[in-house]
């Protein structure tokens, strides 16, 4: 089970690191042109976006750092949370949008998250 999470969560950071971090390198006209699944950011001032990228690079860090380097580890399921928190707004952004085709993923991320969350804060938990 530890195993399962430290993949889990190492996966979602590659992904939330990537994510966030294009968010906050690239205007969201650039965004908006990936196709699609991210016409959201249409709704969202450039602010806004920014901001979800910041959250989303320092959820990653997160899931990862303190539990590496043995420094605060209960961040690591308090990480998980705050994504689990953003893929709800995604979803519920999707659903106000129509595109429940896109919301699939959103969905999948959520549950990775929550499946970290629940394991940092239950049965392996990295305290006690």
């Amino acid at each position: 089970m530890n195993l399962a999470l430290w993949i889990v969560a190492g996966l979602l950071a590659a992904a939330y690191l990537f994510g966030g971090g294009g968010k906050l390198i690239m205007p969201k006209e650039k965004i908006a042109a990936f196709g699609p699944s991210a016409k959201w950011v249409e709704d969202f001032s450039a602010g806004t976006v920014k901001a979800i990228g910041a959250l989303e690079v320092l959820a990653a860090v997160g899931l990862i750092l303190p539990a590496a380097v043995d420094i605060a580890p209960v961040l690591v399921p308090l990480a998980a949370l705050g994504l689990v928190m953003i893929m709800v707004g995604a979803a519920i952004t999707r659903i106000r949008r129509h595109e429940f085709k896109f919301m699939v993923v959103d969905l999948v991320y959520l549950a990775l998250a929550g499946f970290v969350a629940w394991g940092r804060f239950g049965p392996e938990s990295f305290i006690g």
